[in-house]
């Protein structure tokens, strides 16, 4: 309670001044940062000296970075890239399904449309020859009529 007793009074308009201060304030530089935030500025580089061409260890540029006071083992750089790697490539492959997603449901139903009458399958008797696929194996177009025509009832 003796806290209250040295302290000024505050008025609302201090408190207004406080705020626009505090809303002003720019994000402190760090000057520390985690050996994954280093890896990942860093990382171009080490996989272009690692690289074939390049031929340098995970090691040899640990000890190149221990110079100037970084000090990640080479097998902790080399982690850390693999993480990296995996972590990119996790995000590519969700944005790219959630592409393929929205794109690929109406090509679907229009499908199912089409091959649900029974007029359309007793007209497609004719073409129950084999056809070649975009990989260049045949395949018969009977067994995927038979297959959507079910689906097509939801």
């Amino acid at each position: 309670m003796s806290e209250h007793q040295n302290s000024e009074v505050i008025t609302k308009g201090k408190i207004d001044k406080a705020i626009n201060l505090l809303k002003e304030q720019k994000p402190k530089e760090r000057e520390d940062i985690s050996d994954r935030d280093a890896v990942r500025k860093m990382r171009r580089y080490i996989e272009k000296l690692t690289s074939d061409k390049y031929g340098y260890t995970y090691d040899e540029v640990s000890e190149m970075l221990k110079g100037l006071g970084i000090n990640l083992t080479g097998s902790r750089i080399k982690y850390l890239i693999g993480e990296l790697k995996k972590n990119s490539r996790r995000q590519k492959k969700t944005s790219s399904s959630d592409d393929n997603n929205q794109s690929s449901n109406p090509a679907t139903e229009t499908q199912l449309t089409v091959v649900s009458t029974a007029s359309d399958q007793a007209s497609s008797e004719p073409d129950k020859s084999t056809v070649n696929s975009a990989k260049g194996k045949r395949k018969s177009k009977e067994p995927v009529a038979q297959q959507q025509q079910p689906e097509s009832n939801l």
